[in-house]
């Protein structure tokens, strides 16, 4: 094999799609499959929010930001991703195939991309690759169905907690949400002193940063325990 394409080789072995593939199987994705690979320098743009998603994307190496906002803007979240990982899979099909994130390279990022065509052919041919697809999809929409069946919080800190998990992609990692004050204490139904004090008691047992506007959790699993 070549150097170029075991370097792919190393990375599909990474990837949680071509986990369970036998060596032969992955040595035939990589003779036979278009990867398209771009480097984006630190503070640049991977992809816009609202841009067609027309290729499955992998950061591969390096560190990048996602940032979600709510519909009327009043609320956003900002998400770091390590790699490696997956760029919105649940784009590339469905009603709308479409980004609903921006993603931001906070270190020299690394993608790998491989065209939806191609995807499908994966899928057509290689049995580990469609369950593994399956699978990883299935997943996600069995924890969003959950979410209304949980216990409904009662807590002024259990509000927030869930308040803040609810509108993560991922619910470990760094996270930093950006809202006002009175606008939080609206969504979930609190009065803003009281709202305000809760998350001071959680800056003082070192769960968040408090900023203007700007609620910073160094590790929502460290919150979810908590």
């Amino acid at each position: 094999m070549e150097q170029e394409s075991l370097i792919i080789y190393d990375m599909l072995l990474r990837l949680p799609l071509f986990q369970g593939m036998s060596k032969t199987e992955l040595a035939e994705v990589v003779g036979h499959t278009k990867f398209e690979f771009v480097r984006f320098p630190e503070t640049s743009t991977i992809v816009k929010e609202g841009s067609v998603c027309s290729h499955l994307s992998f950061l591969i190496k390096g560190t990048m930001n996602s940032m979600m906002h709510s519909d009327n803007h009043t609320f956003r979240v900002e998400e770091q991703w390590n790699a490696p990982n997956m760029l919105q899979l649940e784009s590339l099909f469905g009603l709308t195939q479409r980004y609903t994130m921006n993603f931001t390279a906070l270190t020299r990022c690394d993608i790998m991309s491989i065209s939806k065509a191609e995807v499908i052919r994966l899928t057509e041919t290689y049995e580990i690759f469609r369950i593994n697809l399956l699978n990883i999809i299935s997943t996600h929409i069995q924890r969003l169905s959950h979410k209304p069946w949980r216990p409904t919080p009662h807590s002024l800190h259990e509000k927030l907690v869930r308040y803040f998990s609810d509108h993560c992609h991922r619910p470990a990692g760094e996270k930093t949400m950006y809202v006002k004050m009175e606008d939080l204490s609206k969504a979930i139904g609190e009065s803003r002193l009281n709202v305000s004090r809760e998350l001071h008691a959680m800056e003082q047992d070192g769960l968040i940063v408090l900023g203007r506007e700007r609620i910073h959790i160094p590790a929502l699993e460290e919150l979810l325990k908590a």
